[in-house]
């Protein structure tokens, strides 16, 4: 039986044979290079004018994302951060990410002005 705490919705049933749902972590499996549909973007909202690269679309685990950043990262010198299915990293660096992420086997492509 799901703790109180973890229940979704549902405070109590009379119902025997009534299941909870739960709040679990059940994070998307990690999707293969070629299924991935990347944007890459620059954005500078609400950044104090500081431009940012931003790679967002990636359908998988957070670990996963870590890593793919931390390669991004290293290729462009600079700094960033992953999550929720997001990359950003400091800096216009938008041509060296696509050709990264297309050599890598990614699909992905330039998105916005």
């Amino acid at each position: 039986m799901a703790k109180p705490k973890d229940r979704i919705n549902i405070v109590y049933s009379t119902n025997p044979d009534f299941s909870y749902e739960t709040n679990q972590n059940s994070e998307a499996e990690t999707l293969p290079p070629p299924q991935q549909n990347l944007k890459i973007m620059l954005d500078k909202k609400a950044r104090a004018g500081k431009q940012v690269t931003l790679v967002s679309g990636f359908t998988g685990h957070s670990d996963d994302l870590e890593t793919l950043s931390k390669s991004l990262k290293n290729l462009c010198g600079s700094g960033g951060s992953a999550k929720d299915g997001e990359i950003l990293i400091q800096g216009d660096h938008r041509d060296k990410v696509l050709n990264f992420l297309i050599s890598k086997g990614y699909k992905a492509k330039k998105a916005g002005g």
